[in-house]
């Protein structure tokens, strides 16, 4: 079989979904890997790693015609759709509210399309979970702008011209971007902060070395879904915890947003009234910024100056470390792909009644199958 990639066209991404290493392990099963040319400078894979690697350096045109399985990081437009031969696959992240007209084009085609957001929170699928892996590398990145934007140190220093207090973060969300950003805040020598609606987060929070603050109440105990996120809580609940929060904020240096709802609009959490009361000089880093946004100052893409606040709002965090970000998705893809009898070189195998393909194919056979 062909497995192939394109260049991503997206804004602000500059990750690849194939990379050299991988390239070389589909090679290695029998399979050809056609990479378009320059896909991967901006990830730091050059053509000529490809080509030792084995793989076909192509035009997007040739690729997307001869694939039988296209993997991308984002969901391939409608013009490349309209280009993938007839009942071939996609793997890529895929949403079904903003792909409709590419989904459209899969089932006419009889393509069957994956999403990878939706791999299951299962111990399974645990080296498949592209959120997971991307979250981990935003979380860190996300202390490094903030540190970068900020400006003072982070850690204690004692000098014999005096002492420099130590920086206090809060992380907003205590998932798996917002536990790095913990770790990673608490390694720099910062006070660490953190709170989440989920109380079971306390504990994880606690072990990096944070001050877990959060409303601990009877509906806190039945914030998770299953699937390990945070759900939307009542509005009683929010105003409890945004006085506690506002309260927080006016001693914080550095705030970390990760707070968010898979599938929705992210929670509106700093609002202006709390963001007028903080200090002078203080940085927000707004991760939630392309689903709504944590932080009602924040905007796409950009770092502003607001009331004193310096409020970062960069896009595609993973896609700032392109390098490892690419290596981790590409891993990931290329584990899922052993779901499908991949190490057959002439065909793959889509079982549907397998748990995680159940739950990531959205389209196959000319029919939606999740909505």
């Amino acid at each position: 079989m062909i497995i192939g990639t394109t260049k991503e066209k997206k804004k602000f991404e500059n990750r690849v979904a194939i990379s050299p290493d991988e390239a070389k392990s589909y090679i290695k099963l029998g399979h050809q890997v056609h990479v378009e040319k320059n896909a991967g400078l901006q990830s730091g894979f050059s053509d000529k790693l490809y080509k030792e690697a084995g793989a076909t350096m192509s035009s997007a045109k040739d690729i997307l015609k001869q694939t039988d399985i296209l993997v991308k990081i984002n969901c391939p437009s409608p013009e490349e759709a309209n280009q993938l031969k007839s009942s071939s696959m996609v793997i890529s992240q895929l949403n079904t509210q903003t792909d409709i007209d590419s989904i459209k084009i899969f089932n006419s085609k009889k393509i069957s399309a994956f999403s990878l957001e939706r791999v299951p929170r299962i111990t399974r699928a645990q080296d498949m979970d592209i959120l997971s892996s991307q979250a981990n590398l935003a979380g860190y990145h996300a202390v490094i702008d903030a540190a970068q934007e900020f400006n003072r140190v982070l850690p204690l220093f004692m000098t014999a011209a005096g002492k420099v207090t130590p920086a206090n973060v809060l992380v907003i969300g205590a998932g798996v971007a917002g536990l790095q950003a913990i770790a990673t805040a608490k390694r720099l020598g910062a006070i660490v902060y953190a709170t989440d609606v989920r109380i079971a987060s306390k504990e994880q929070v606690e072990s990096l070395g944070g001050k877990f603050v959060m409303v601990e109440d009877e509906e806190s105990k039945n914030a998770e879904t299953k699937g390990g996120y945070a759900k939307e809580m009542s509005v009683e609940y929010q105003k409890k915890q945004e006085a506690l929060l506002a309260e927080t904020l006016k001693e914080m240096d550095i705030v970390i947003c990760t707070a968010q709802i898979p599938g929705r609009k992210a929670p509106l959490i700093l609002k202006k009234e709390m963001l007028d009361n903080m200090k002078q000089g203080s940085v927000i880093v707004d991760l939630a910024v392309e689903s709504g946004g944590n932080c009602e100052y924040s905007q796409v893409g950009k770092v502003i100056s607001k009331n004193g606040l310096k409020i970062v709002g960069h896009a595609n965090v993973p896609g700032r470390v392109a390098n490892n970000a690419s290596s981790l998705f590409a891993k990931n893809i290329s584990n899922f792909l052993k779901l499908m009898n991949f190490e057959n070189k002439k065909k793959s195998v889509i079982n549907k009644n397998d748990e995680i393909i159940k739950a990531t194919l959205i389209c196959s056979a000319g029919k939606n199958l999740i909505k």
